[in-house]
């Protein structure tokens, strides 16, 4: 009797694992603005209305907007830039740029659909605006990229075959499934990161700013991160000298 459970269980995870194999896959499509081959399940209009769904609560966790006008003009006018100036125009988000009043958390993210945020802790620690543009090229590069919306789907995948996993082969099953799913996602992240400074030189380009001001926002980042970050292989972020490495060849790459 507990042999023909085992088999029940086997035969409903292994069902809960294909289907998810199957929605993942059967979602398979070629990003027009990148090229790359991506599985994602939500439409473009999802992204755009999880996005300004999500921008007010967002905001409000960084203690909300910056109270400078002109320090917001400036964001509006080098984000503006990029986009009008680059393949994230042909793309049907609405791209709205953000400066948050947060002094302390350095970040800069970017929401599905084209919602754009820089805290002002890390405004504040720009030299200049071609660094501004390095920042806010690379967060229009995850909208293009529709990194998040990837992400989703990843995370969907994944949720799926852990289910599966836990059904079949228990709790110990599952956890090894989890570990693994973890590992599998960080490197998607940091795929993500090197993609979206690739596509930030190349906006930054085709709208005249200076590329190499980019490495400089790297060392900025560097010198916040202190002599105790994360190690690459537990993080979802390059290490920083490595993605300066990268950022030299995509320099060298669109400026041919």
């Amino acid at each position: 009797m507990r042999r023909g459970n085992l088999k029940i269980r086997l035969l409903i995870g292994a069902g809960i694992i294909l289907f998810s194999l199957f929605k993942y896959y059967s979602n398979r499509e070629t990003n027009q603005y990148t090229g790359k081959k991506q599985s994602i399940t939500l439409s473009v209009e999802d992204e755009i209305a999880i996005g300004l769904r999500s921008a007010p609560s967002m905001a409000q966790q960084h203690g909300g907007l910056y109270p400078s006008q002109e320090a917001q003009d400036l964001v509006d006018r080098v984000g503006n830039s990029l986009v009008n100036n680059s393949i994230a125009r042909q793309t049907p988000y609405r791209y709205d740029f953000h400066l948050l009043r947060d002094p302390k958390a350095i970040n800069a993210f970017a929401l599905p659909g084209g919602q754009i945020f820089i805290t002002y802790a890390l405004f504040s620690k720009l030299e200049n605006e071609d660094q501004l543009a390095g920042v806010l090229g690379h967060e229009i590069g995850h909208v293009v990229g529709r990194h998040s919306a990837e992400r989703m789907s990843n995370q969907g995948l994944w949720q799926g075959i852990v289910s599966g996993v836990m059904v079949g082969g228990g709790d110990a099953a599952g956890q090894m499934a989890g570990m693994i799913s973890n590992v599998t996602n960080m490197k998607f992240g940091r795929e993500d990161e090197l993609e979206s400074d690739d596509l930030g030189v190349k906006f930054m380009i085709d709208a005249g700013y200076e590329p190499e001001e980019m490495i400089g926002v790297m060392r900025i980042l560097k010198t916040a991160a202190g002599p105790n970050r994360t190690p690459e292989f537990q993080s979802t972020h390059p290490d920083p000298e490595n993605r300066i490495e990268m950022i030299k060849e995509a320099i060298r790459k669109y400026r041919r």
